[in-house]
């Protein structure tokens, strides 16, 4: 079912990952009516109507995002499925020591034995599968072998487990992106008590006197107002609090000096960008790669990487990581190479970064992308920094093994010992995992955003669900945890917790 109704019992805003699960769960009750509200393109329930370019898990859509010409991190998807359906389709899981730091600010929810069944469901629901054998590239293949001849030993990336090398869990099938929107709302669709608005813009929520009684949304250059009971918020790290911020919800200068009359003094809403930082160490493939690489493409196999590390800089709890170290080999990410020329390097990035960085608002006006400034390497100790150039010394390492050395030259410099911090900053990439701007928080907490079971503090019947809660970043990819704590959390709203 499409278009607007007069009123529902839950507004889901966003149809991102998170969007995608409580839309799928809290309508499996015929007796609730929920809606999902996606400012991007609902491309429909037939998988022939959907781009090939969001369907192509070899390469990662830049078309279906808010700002398409934006830096690096501030990229974000704008279409139902969210970043599931522009990301690498990796689905890793975070360590024993994030989910403790989780129940010490949210309670026994959000240990990593009470999240189990919830990551278990996530796999399951997305059809998550191990990489199969004819994806392993010659670079893939020798990426794992030169883990192992550093001492590293194999692990599951989808369980706590502890530092090792391995390979993630995908989403991807044959060469076939498999979305959010496709595993959750497919069947869902059918349900009379769904409903999903497609290129539907959300301008502000109508909050009064502690509750939000509507929300202004756009469609097709109408202005319609939803109504409901209960309004779940799930546009993400940066939307979100974005969205807050526009409906007078959060740091009551900031939004005075904007022009948008504060409802509620917040100070969190916005704080606490938490996203991974990493430099990329490009390597010469040889003619030996560049051969291999080519026929794997020809095969339509070629992908750039499926294999990872989880390294310790010494400076995380015993048995966790702090690090991912990735090598890469094929087409590149961005731009292009001439045919038979194909891009090579490995990364390091911080799992567990201690800076912080903002999300702001620069006008009331939700046409206006917000101001995001990630902080990266900012954090007062020089923690972070410390643990990119552990990263980079492991990644030098690397590409020097036997198993790497002859598929790629050597490092042409030496960004471990030679580069100056300066020099660093200059050259730091994103994950692309960002979180934290909306931030859980214990009740005695002046910047907590959310509660343990993510109400907004003050409005009685808003709550958030989405990356933006997680008061800390997983040591891990975000989308699995993402899911997993959706699933959770509607697991609650529906009254089975």
């Amino acid at each position: 079912m499409t278009g607007p109704s007069d009123g529902y019992d839950v507004l889901v805003l966003g149809g991102g990952v998170a969007g995608c699960v409580l839309a799928s769960r809290l309508s499996e009750d015929p007796d609730r009516t929920v809606c999902v509200v996606e400012a991007g393109p609902d491309f429909g329930p037939d998988r022939q109507d959907w781009p090939a370019r969001v369907l192509n898990a070899r390469a990662l859509p830049r078309e279906e995002v808010w700002e398409r010409h934006a830096p690096a991190h501030r990229i974000r998807a704008r279409l139902l499925g969210g970043s599931s359906c522009i990301n690498g389709c990796w689905n890793t899981w975070g360590s024993e020591s994030d989910h403790a730091e989780w129940a010490r600010i949210g309670g026994p929810r959000w240990t990593a034995s009470a999240m189990e069944p919830y990551r278990l469901a996530a796999v399951e629901q997305m059809g998550l599968r191990q990489v199969p054998e004819r994806e392993f590239s010659p670079w893939s293949r020798s990426a794992l072998a030169a883990a192992a001849e550093l001492g590293f030993r194999e692990v599951d990336m989808a369980t706590p487990g502890g530092p090792g090398y391995g390979t993630p869990l995908l989403n991807a099938f044959d060469g076939v992106r498999h979305n959010a929107a496709f595993a959750y709302l497919e069947e869902a669709r059918s349900r009379p008590n769904l409903t999903i608005i497609g290129d539907a813009a959300v301008d502000r929520l109508d909050i009064r006197d502690g509750r939000v009684r509507g929300v202004s949304i756009e469609v097709d250059g109408r202005r319609e107002t939803l109504r409901a009971d209960s309004y779940l918020l799930a546009c993400g790290t940066f939307g979100s609090p974005a969205l807050l911020m526009r409906s007078g919800v959060g740091p009551a200068a900031h939004l005075l000096d904007v022009g948008v009359r504060p409802e509620i003094d917040l100070p969190g809403v916005g704080s606490n960008l938490t996203d991974q930082p990493g430099v990329f160490v490009p390597l010469a493939p040889t003619d030996e790669l560049n051969a291999a690489l080519a026929a794997k493409e020809a095969d339509g196999d070629l992908y750039v990487s499926r294999m990872l590390v989880r390294a310790s800089s010494g400076l995380c709890p015993d048995g966790s990581w702090d690090l991912h170290i990735l090598p890469v080999a094929g087409p590149p990410l961005f731009g292009k190479l001439p045919p038979g020329q194909y891009e090579a390097g490995i990364s390091a990035f911080v799992m567990n970064p201690a800076s912080r960085g903002t999300v702001r608002l620069v006008s009331a006006d939700r046409t206006v992308a917000p101001e995001i400034e990630p902080g990266f390497l900012t954090d007062e100790g020089g923690r972070d920094l410390a643990v990119l150039r552990s990263g980079l010394e492991i990644v030098e390492r690397m590409a020097a093994t036997q198993a790497l050395g002859p598929l790629v030259g050597p490092v042409r410099d030496h960004p471990a010992r030679d580069a100056s911090d300066q020099d660093l900053r200059a050259r730091l990439g994103t994950y692309w995992h960002p979180v934290g701007t909306c931030a859980m928080g214990a009740p005695d907490d002046p910047r907590a955003v959310v509660d343990s079971e993510a109400r907004v503090r003050g409005v009685s019947n808003l709550r958030v669900v989405d990356a933006s809660i997680l008061p800390t970043v997983p040591a891990a990819n975000t989308q699995l945890p993402v899911i997993a704590v959706a699933e959770m959390l509607a697991d609650l709203i529906r009254g089975a917790a």
